[in-house]
């Protein structure tokens, strides 16, 4: 009897045992420690995980547990996989689909509010961490796998509860830079001299700090893997995209959410309040560890405003978005004693105490901190599992109801319209009442010295019916360039806004449209993406204090990329249908299109408006066939060509070259029975130079990207390769792009490129012919005479500035008495204005007469007219309000000022783009300026056929 006891007891403990286990903490795993598998332990002094280690953990530690899956969700730039790990529990990873599922729902808000709360009730709540973007901000990436490793390890309560409530993804989003930077610290023996300073060259193949950019466009493989996950395959409800400052702490340790104002006013009011909320746990989690030093709000210049970084993109797609900032390096470094970080406030609320040489801050304290950042993050969603599931689905329904009926987006422009109309009545009326009565109720409050406006201009100004957000978008395939419509949509789809197709012709409002137009409707859970795409950005005033300079916005202001690329849309006001078809987010080929014109024709017309034109230039010029610019524009059954059409005479070598560029770029190509009448220029092939500097000029990592898509072919030039001379041998066309040249007015370096780079006993001398910068000294002598030998110089962005010191007769336009103009009177950061094109002009040809540009605080040129050598006018400014979308400071400064200008000097040709046509891979629409002037220069003058061509006019 006592043995039977005995036995019954045995078996009770091991059932309360496992229900333990099942409840509390799960049976201890057996997870191998780092240092057995890559030598020493994350966080250990003079030690960096290069991304090869960091994957080797992750997929051990993937067989190891039951708690972990890794899962390839593309490749890089450089044919690297990026992993993601995916943890739960067992029993949620056994439902993985299911619970993707039910996320998916809830953020597309097509379901009913019972639905939605009960999925609310059922689902895991999906948390995305991140590390390593920012290669040399290397505390992430190793405090992603230590995360990894802790929860896939541990058996502890809040473990538990991790696992049980909620789906965590975690990513090293640039394997190829933390390969890289990794591997760049380690090369020396002597720990003691490991240093991540003197990098050669960019940590992500093209682009390197912009790779967090890169989420307005999706340009890079890297940024179209995180977006899939991130907007069409999970979806999590809260993220946390973690970086390190580029600059001393100042006494902090690590920046926190919440952001300074502004935030955009796209997006939901529940993302600015969910960062709040956010922010709030991670630092309470740190405070109540006694981790100090945290600061937040105005300590730094981070604020909601744009969409285009890993974090900000989200809130354009109704996800809470969290950004980071932590100190650290594993060569240990100091935390300076500052006064500031030393008196408690909101702020920063727990000072961190200083160190010393003796006692100096390591590599674990940091990666600990975000350890517990990136808990902290998942305990807040696990925490509130139920609301941030339903908030996801509130967010969309929202948008989507508000898609669906009369809206308003409410900006600093329509506030201004309304307050200049309550103005004009009251100086009507200067005895009425201030603020009045409307609609019966009482006078409206002010607030602090901003006089109460009556109720009427509320109802009828700012929300003036004119002034509504459109209910959709109509992109017809009547364009200019359709091959880049379809690049557009692309853009749209990588980031998981809905668009449709026409299946058949429709009318809208009395206009009728074509089958195969697309169609982008509001009415979706990503309306504020769908905005944010077509409507302008109006960036609030934001000074330092009343009167004084404007205080710098975390990144540019204005993008409004379907004008940026060229984009022809209509806004429909009012709600509409047609036979239209719902696109998958695959991503869709290029146009076909066929030959048209006569059937054996002489000669083929290429319109000069399509920027796939120019990789079909390249492939015929490679091909040794024939390619001439007309100097007028042609017109084929009724569609112009541009300016310059493209003429290619029939020939064995054309032909399949031609037939593929209609089937597989869809560019537009008619068949001529004569050859064109009239002036011409015969293009050559070019041998193009693109400047680059030590450690990598991202804006020529940008033009690097695009000479390789559009099929240019160029090597990489070095400022020793400038100044050893001899450059027509080599090169027909050298490129400098924006921030190369800094010696000029206005000119300032391009972040990545050093100015010169270090001292070359510092660095591998495989690297040393790489150092040097452009100088008037040294560089523009060997420049100017490639030019006078027949070479061809572009001027980009800032290194526009080169002009002046090439002997071009330009000036800054921007001064005052001689002097440039102070911020406080002009400041127009990165913002897109409406300008003027001469497409009479070669660099300008195929371009419209009115269009937009993206200017940075770019140069603005004044033009010696009656000067030598002679100006030619390209594009130029000519009204006082050409802001369309951003922020400008003195936009009435800009009137009469030239943005591109070309001139012939000695055999050769000078062009200056100084306004930024090829920025981050963004601006489609004027990237024919830039291609143009690469070929202008070499062109030749050449007699054709007088002989009309059939069909044209």
């Amino acid at each position: 009897m006592k043995q039977k006891w005995i036995r019954t007891l045995v078996r009770t403990s091991l059932v309360l045992g496992g229900l333990t286990a099942a409840t509390i903490g799960f049976a201890q795993p057996k997870i191998t420690p780092e240092k057995d598998i890559i030598g020493f332990t994350l966080g250990d002094d003079y030690h960096i995980a290069n991304y090869t280690q960091l994957a080797t953990m992750l997929q051990k530690w993937a067989s190891e547990s039951d708690r972990m899956k890794l899962v390839g969700i593309g490749t890089t730039e450089e044919g690297r996989t990026e992993y993601m790990a995916i943890i739960s529990s067992p029993a949620n990873l056994a439902k993985l689909d299911h619970y993707k599922e039910i996320s998916q729902k809830l953020a597309r808000g097509r379901i009913t509010d019972e639905q939605a709360k009960a999925f609310a009730k059922e689902g895991k709540a999906i948390v995305w961490l991140d590390g390593g973007l920012h290669a040399s901000e290397s505390v992430n990436q190793q405090a992603i796998d230590e995360t990894v490793y802790q929860l896939v390890s541990r058996t502890d309560e809040e473990t538990t509860r991790f696992l049980n409530d909620c789906v965590t993804l975690l990513a090293i989003i640039n394997p190829d830079g933390d390969e890289l930077v990794a591997n760049w610290y380690m090369r020396n023996p002597d720990e003691k001299l490991r240093t991540m300073q003197t990098l050669p060259k960019l940590y992500n193949k093209y682009i390197g700090h912009d790779n967090n950019r890169d989420m307005l466009m999706f340009n890079m493989k890297e940024s179209m893997n995180q977006a899939r996950q991130l907007y069409i395959e999970w979806y999590p409800q809260v993220m946390h995209n973690a970086h390190q400052p580029g600059f001393s702490s100042g006494g902090s340790v690590v920046f926190i959410p919440p952001f300074r104002d502004p935030f955009n006013y796209f997006y939901d009011a529940l993302i600015p309040v969910g960062i709040e909320e956010v922010g709030a746990a991670m630092q309470a989690r740190l405070i109540a560890k006694g981790m100090g030093g945290t600061t937040s709000r105005d300590s730094m210049s981070y604020s909601t405003w744009y969409n285009g970084s890993v974090r900000t993109a989200g809130y354009f797609r109704n996800q809470i978005g969290v950004l980071t900032e932590i100190v650290g390096n594993p060569t240990p470094i100091q935390i300076p004693v500052n006064p500031v970080f030393q008196l408690p406030r909101s702020d920063w609320p727990l000072p961190v105490a200083p160190t010393t040489e003796t006692n100096m801050w390591h590599y674990k304290q940091s990666i600990d901190y975000m350890v517990e950042l990136y808990k902290a993050v998942i305990d807040y969603a696990a925490r509130n599992r139920d609301a941030v599931l339903y908030n996801s689905y509130m967010m969309a329904r929202r948008s989507i109801d508000k898609g669906n009926q009369d809206s308003w987006t409410i900006t600093p422009a329509r506030m201004d319209a309304m307050e200049a109309a309550a103005a004009k009545a009251r100086a009507a009326s200067p005895n009425a009442g201030r603020g009045g009565r409307g609609g019966g109720g009482d006078a409206v409050v002010g607030f602090g010295t901003t006089p109460p406006v009556p109720y009427e201009f509320y109802q009828n100004v700012l929300h003036d019916p004119a002034a509504r957000d459109a209910r959709g978008y109509i992109i017809t395939t009547n364009q200019d360039d359709f091959p880049t419509v379809v690049k557009f949509i692309n853009v749209l789809l990588k980031g998981g806004v809905e668009v449709q197709r026409a299946t058949a012709d429709f009318s809208v409002g009395g206009k009728s449209y074509s089958k195969g137009s697309f169609v982008v409707k509001s009415a979706q859970a990503f309306r504020p993406a769908v905005l944010d795409s077509f409507e302008p950005n109006f960036h609030p005033t934001d000074l330092a204090y009343p009167g004084g300079p404007p205080k710098r916005p975390y990144d540019i202001t204005g993008w409004t990329i379907a004008k940026q690329m060229g984009i022809q849309y209509d806004r429909v006001l009012d709600g509409f249908d047609g036979p239209f078809e719902q696109l998958g987010f695959d991503l869709l080929p290029p146009p076909v299109a066929s030959i048209g014109g006569v059937a054996k024709p002489v000669g083929y017309l290429v319109s000069h408006k399509e920027n796939d034109s120019f990789v079909l230039t390249n492939r015929l010029l490679k091909a040794k066939a024939d390619v001439y610019w007309l100097k007028d524009e042609v017109t084929v059954d009724g569609k112009g060509l541009g300016t310059g059409t493209i003429y290619v005479p029939a020939s064995a070598a054309a032909q399949p070259v031609l037939e593929q560029g209609a089937k597989g770029l869809g560019v537009t190509i008619y068949g001529v029975a004569a050859a064109p009448k009239g002036e011409a220029v015969k293009l050559k092939p070019i041998r193009i130079g693109l400047l680059d500097l030590y450690g990598g000029s991202m804006p020529s990592g940008w033009l690097r990207w695009m000479f390789e898509h559009y099929e240019f072919p160029f090597e990489l030039v070095f400022p020793q390769v400038l100044e050893a001379g001899n450059l027509k041998a080599s090169y027909d066309v050298i490129v400098f792009p924006s921030g190369v040249y800094t010696e000029g007015r206005g000119g300032r370096p391009a972040m990545g490129g050093g100015a010169g780079g270090p001292a070359p006993d510092a660095i591998p001398e495989e690297f040393r012919s790489m150092l040097g910068a452009v100088t008037n000294a040294k560089t523009i002598p060997a420049v100017r005479k490639f030019v006078e030998d027949g070479g061809t110089i572009i001027g980009l962005g800032s290194s526009a500035t080169i002009g002046e010191a090439m002997g071009l007769p330009v000036e800054d336009y921007l001064t005052v008495n001689g002097a440039p103009l102070s911020s406080d009177k002009f400041y127009v950061p990165g913002s897109v204005l409406a300008v003027k094109f001469n497409n009479k002009n070669p660099i300008a040809y195929g371009m419209p007469d009115d269009g937009y540009i993206f200017f940075d605080n770019s140069p603005v040129l004044r033009l010696k007219m009656d000067a030598t050598p002679k100006l030619s006018r390209a594009a130029w400014f000519d009204s006082k309000a050409p802001l369309f979308s951003g922020w400008a400071i003195g936009q009435e400064y800009l009137q009469g000022g030239d943005l591109a200008t070309e001139a012939g000097v000695g055999a050769g040709k000078i062009v200056l783009i100084g306004f930024e046509a090829t920025f981050r891979g963004t601006p489609h629409g004027t990237f024919k300026l830039f291609f143009n002037s690469l070929y202008y220069g070499s062109a030749t003058p050449a007699s054709l056929d007088k002989s009309p061509a059939a069909g044209t006019n």
